[in-house]
């Protein structure tokens, strides 16, 4: 009978870091991240979810005969802002996965 209270103890808290991981993924698909080309010329916003929700473009970088370098200054700032949510939910979530080998975390 002892080993029942110590599933149903397990279950409760796996349930727990459950509701915790959701909490925590929920929280980190409303945050927003900015990502910079450099000089700050074009800076695009994502959220959590890796959606691009807004993008700026300085005057100065549009040059209609150097079509490139705008969208290198682009690419530049999509990628930035990735690598922030990519960091931000390997830190946020990686608490829950720690020491456990889950396919796709």
């Amino acid at each position: 009978m002892r080993g029942m209270g110590n599933m149903q103890g397990m279950m409760k808290q796996m349930q727990k870091m459950q509701k915790q991981m959701v909490d925590a993924q929920n929280a980190l698909h409303e945050e927003e991240f900015v990502g910079k080309s450099q000089s700050d010329m074009v800076t695009v916003t994502v959220n959590g979810k890796r959606e691009i929700t807004n993008v700026a473009i300085k005057e100065e970088a549009v040059d209609p005969e150097d079509v490139e370098l705008l969208q290198d200054l682009v690419m530049m700032a999509v990628n930035d802002a990735l690598q922030q949510v990519e960091a931000k939910t390997e830190s946020t979530m990686g608490q829950f996965t720690k020491g456990l080998n889950i396919p796709g975390f």
